[in-house]
């Protein structure tokens, strides 16, 4: 596991490991594509707060099946980019 997303995971500590690990993902690959919370969150359809509502660890907001699928989408992945390769 790489260090951004062991620390991700620490920090994230209100959220479970898996969610974490999620959102953690999620975040690397959109910051890598240069993509704003407020991007995904637009071409989500979803309000300008949703992806840094997710983000947030003090928030207990986290993705579904649908959502990943729609992010896998716009960052131009797939949906399995997002799990680890082992359970939690």
């Amino acid at each position: 596991m790489d260090f951004i997303i062991f620390l991700s995971l620490l920090i994230m500590g209100g959220k479970i490991a898996i969610d974490s690990f999620i959102i953690a993902k999620v975040k690397e690959i959109r910051q890598l594509k240069n993509i704003t919370q407020l991007q995904l969150s637009t071409k989500l359809g979803y309000s300008e707060g949703f992806i840094g509502n997710i983000e947030n660890p003090n928030r207990s907001e986290k993705y579904n099946v649908r959502h990943l699928n729609e992010i896998a989408k716009i960052l131009g992945c797939s949906p399995k980019d997002f799990w680890p390769e082992e359970p939690i």
